[in-house]
């Protein structure tokens, strides 16, 4: 099969958004008069992102849920995204798998594929996803100040257990294995939350490299310190049912989780609550941002914990 017979059968499909449809050398995109464009670009890597054995309708839905994770860390609207694939064969059973995948997410959030580029090679999967915002209501990770409260939406770390049951340092039973391996492969970009914390929430960041990390780069950007209460953070019952070690590694430390952490003056704390409720997504206040740089991880009797977990780093990680 070659490249264009692919491009057609697998995704060509009619375009609304664009001006043009995909097949010319440039695709063209209609923006809402005074919008401000919101772009972001991931390269997902057989073997550093993701695992051989990962079914290819998932892992068409995730290359696509960790860019719209970033678009709603600034809270942008989605409008359309383009694919480039790097792939060893073209087979057409993983090419519909894919597609199928991919397409559903792009649907449920009215996101156009306007074009891209196939080559052979290694798997790999380069995706750039494109947005509005109105001016000047992008949530920045730069926005934050002593006396935010902060918020993450979701449960933490389920997709980190699944990596551990991968690398058989934790075993779960089968049922709880397939729970955790979906929270992992099948993320679910919070794109209405963001939407809905524009003018609400002072600074945000999508947790892709862990709650410790992700919170550390607001941090720097804003100039401010927080701290953190490791025993408020949001687990879900198959978390909760480890260790405590592994409860705390996995939720501060995880990655993968592609919940939206947020920062939001306390006085708005009930205008958080009614965001989160209008989006459908539960939402935890797990800190405080505070002026003193660095950050301080507590728990409930709030003694400082050093807990000596760091970020998720792709180019140190195995």
């Amino acid at each position: 099969m070659g490249e264009f017979e692919l491009i057609e059968r697998f995704f060509s499909r009619p375009v609304q958004r664009a001006a043009l449809g995909v097949g010319d050398d440039c695709a063209l995109l209609r923006l809402e008069p005074g919008m401000q464009l919101a772009t972001s670009s991931d390269l997902l890597v057989e073997g550093r992102h993701f695992l051989s054995t990962v079914a290819p309708e998932r892992l068409g839905h995730k290359a696509l849920a960790v860019n719209l994770s970033d678009l709603a860390a600034c809270g942008a609207r989605p409008l359309a995204f383009t694919l480039s694939l790097s792939l060893p064969r073209a087979e057409p059973g993983w090419l519909e798998a894919f597609a199928g995948g991919l397409l559903a997410l792009a649907d449920a959030h009215g996101c156009e594929l306007v074009g891209g580029d196939t080559t052979r090679g290694p798997l790999v999967i380069n995706i750039t996803v494109y947005g509005e915002v109105p001016p000047g209501a992008a949530l920045l990770r730069s926005g934050a100040r002593a006396g935010d409260e902060l918020w993450v939406s979701g449960v933490l770390g389920d997709a980190r257990l699944a990596l551990e049951a991968f690398r058989g340092t934790v075993s779960l039973p089968g049922e709880h294995f397939e729970r955790a391996r979906r929270a992992m492969e099948l993320p679910t970009p919070r794109v209405a939350l963001g939407m809905a914390l524009r003018g609400i929430a002072s600074s945000a960041i999508d947790l892709s490299d862990g709650l410790i990390g992700d919170l550390g780069h607001v941090l720097r950007r804003s100039g401010v310190g927080a701290t953190l209460w490791a025993d408020a953070l949001p687990h879900s019952a198959l978390l909760a049912g480890q260790p405590e070690r592994w409860r705390r590694e996995c939720s501060l430390a995880g990655g993968d989780d592609y919940e939206l952490l947020f920062c939001a003056p306390a006085h708005r704390h009930a205008e958080v609550q009614a965001a989160a409720a209008q989006a459908g997504v539960p939402v935890t206040r797990v800190g405080r941002v505070e002026a003193e740089p660095g950050l301080r991880i507590v728990d409930a009797q709030d003694r400082l914990l050093d807990l000596g977990l760091a970020a998720f780093d792709h180019f140190h990680h195995g």
